[in-house]
């Protein structure tokens, strides 16, 4: 049935609703892309790597230099370890200011993944509807023929590519639903993580 098409005529099967199947699709991957590069941008400094100059620069009573290392360092755990040695000497001020960080570079790390979960909730219902309506017309063209072999074949050739629309909803759904579980779980672990940081530079600016 789809032998020696193009893509364009399988998207004109199902009808308009592809359309949007096909931008959904596009939004994902674009959204998954610029995702992975920024999370590997963010993450060429790794915490560890951070603390440890930190820690060496506290220990020498150079605050100075460690914040200057944090401003040059383009690191969300550096970033969250500036806040509070900008703080003052004041712990709770110290304390807030990193967890205000630790907000902020956890909302930059959420931006557009809401996207991604809404297709994965979404989407397969955009191409349910397509097959609905692919269905319906596939019936009201089988009542303006005559009936028979050749009425019968034409409506099951309608609902199967009216078909097409749910299992591509299906599966741009299933990959954003991958991509936002995965996507998630990185987040969760730098949030961990630079919780940690902010809780390691407090007892560091303690001593």
């Amino acid at each position: 049935m789809f032998e020696g098409k193009t893509v364009f005529d399988i998207l004109s099967m199902g009808g308009f609703t592809m359309y949007i199947l096909l931008a959904c699709s596009i939004i994902a991957v674009s959204i998954t892309l610029e995702r992975v590069w920024h999370y590997r941008k963010a993450g060429k400094v790794s915490r560890a790597m951070c603390m440890k100059t930190v820690r060496e620069k506290l220990a020498a009573n150079d605050r100075s230099g460690a914040s200057e290392y944090c401003v040059t360092t383009k690191s969300p755990f550096a970033r969250v370890v500036h806040q509070g040695l900008g703080a003052g000497e004041n712990e709770k001020n110290i304390e807030d200011a990193m967890a205000r960080q630790v907000s902020a570079e956890t909302a930059d790390l959420e931006r557009w993944t809401n996207i991604l979960g809404t297709f994965g909730g979404t989407v397969v219902y955009i191409g349910l509807f397509g097959t609905v309506i692919g269905i319906i017309r596939a019936f009201k063209d089988i009542a303006l023929t005559a009936s028979g072999a050749g009425g019968m074949s034409m409506v099951i050739t309608g609902i199967a590519e009216a078909l097409v629309c749910t299992a591509s909803g299906i599966a741009v759904a299933v990959y954003s639903v991958i991509a936002y579980n995965i996507i998630v779980k990185h987040i969760e672990k730098q949030r961990l993580e630079m919780e940690l940081t902010a809780n390691e530079t407090l007892s560091l600016l303690r001593k």
